[in-house]
């Protein structure tokens, strides 16, 4: 397409809740981010990342001096794990209070985003903790400014108001939403994604795609989130086996990483259903499994499940990976089909039997997704009744 004629190099600024620095070389906005923070008489920052890819990425040297050019005080937090505990934020946060933290960064994916969004709550609330915050225990009205370096192209975490921890003694994995933890500026590089293996390149962008299917069917979607639903998918089907082959290639991470934010601002509007509320219990339950593969794995089945009253809606968008649907009802079997076809040619395996579950599991899940907190709203979202019945019969087509 003509539109896709552009200048990667060029630094947009995406203004929704958040502004967004795009592009490739973004991450010198960072002076820029921290001279603002520091006209605001902010000086004092607590980081949250994960192990290595804050450093690994190149986004570190940047950020560091930064900081020092403009002479803030910080304390790194680089325990995040992927699928974050919440003993891991409340560690944050003490280690936050230390230095009387007045910003919070997020370097890194969706699980060190998460948790820096969850810190900046818990430190402007003190006397609450990160178990009573994703137990609902009581509502956040405010949080400490946040910053976010985005390092992967699939949450869309650095665009919108949610974050995802999890109370591992529960198997629980609850989504918390709250105006006020949009990030007040967001960096997304693609220069700083090429050091992603292909598991990573490939499941981080089947979120993406998992996200604008749920948004552009859920039973408050939108024609907003069924367009960017349409680019989303286009996008990330034309542009993730160039990254698969050639992780280098700045111009298909500019445009997964572009996919990703439309998507994030897609469920940020419309929400989401039955996909994601089935894939965390799989998370939940086995903290290693990969939350981009859980949906994929589950996406199939959730398709086959609402295609009879969302049938228009799949025809169009889901066309760049199943041509030819009309929306009819009775293509429910070739539109899940065909999903499973394409995740299967960009290297997907096939069934939750590939990360180590069995029908002996399915009550267990489907359990998991009626009790967590939060889940219930998201499957009160889906176009079908998600009761215990649908949701059985989603995990074991998925098996």
């Amino acid at each position: 397409m003509k539109g896709e004629n552009v200048d990667i190099n060029a630094i947009s600024e995406i203004r929704s809740r958040t502004t967004v620095y795009f592009g490739v070389n973004a991450i010198t906005k960072i002076a820029e981010i921290t001279g603002t923070l520091k006209n605001m008489g902010i000086s004092r920052v607590l980081v949250v990342t994960g192990k290595s890819s804050f450093s690994s990425s190149g986004a570190w040297a940047y950020v560091e001096k930064a900081f020092r050019d403009n002479g803030f005080t910080y304390e790194l937090f680089n325990g995040i794990t992927p699928n974050p505990e919440v003993d891991q934020v409340d560690e944050a946060v003490k280690i936050g209070k230390k230095i009387n933290a007045q910003v919070v960064f997020g370097i890194g994916g969706g699980s060190p985003i998460d948790a820096a969004k969850s810190a900046a709550i818990l430190l402007a609330n003190p006397v609450k903790s990160a178990r009573e915050l994703y137990e609902a225990k009581f509502t956040a009205e405010k949080a400490l400014p946040i910053v976010t370096i985005n390092l992967t192209h699939g949450t869309g975490t650095e665009i919108n108001r949610f974050a995802v921890v999890s109370i591992p003694e529960k198997q629980f994995k609850p989504v918390i939403a709250f105006d006020c933890i949009y990030p007040l500026f967001s960096i997304d590089d693609p220069a700083l994604m090429t050091g992603l293996s292909a598991d990573q390149t490939r499941y981080v962008s089947i979120d993406a795609i998992n996200h604008v299917i749920e948004a552009a069917t859920t039973t408050v979607a939108s024609y907003y989130s069924v367009l960017l639903a349409r680019e989303t998918i286009r996008l990330v089907v034309k542009y993730l086996p160039i990254a698969l082959d050639k992780p280098n290639n700045l111009t298909a991470r500019y445009f997964l990483t572009y996919a990703a934010m439309l998507a994030g601002i897609a469920f940020d509007n419309s929400l989401l259903h039955s996909t994601h509320a089935l894939e965390h219990p799989l998370s939940a339950m086995k903290p290693e499994v990969i939350h981009g593969q859980g949906l994929a794995l589950l996406l199939p089945a959730v398709v086959r499940e609402i295609y009879h009253t969302k049938g228009a809606v799949l025809a169009d968008i889901l066309s760049p990976i199943v041509p030819g649907l009309t929306g009819n009802e009775s293509e429910s079997d070739d539109a899940s089909s065909g999903i499973r076809r394409w995740l299967t040619d960009i290297g997907v395996p096939s069934g939750l039997k590939a990360i180590g579950f069995s029908d002996t599991d399915v009550p267990v899940l489907t359990n998991l997704a009626l009790t967590t907190p939060s889940l219930g709203f998201l499957l009160s979202l889906t176009p079908v009744k998600a009761d215990e019945s649908t949701i059985e019969r989603m995990y074991r087509r998925s098996i």
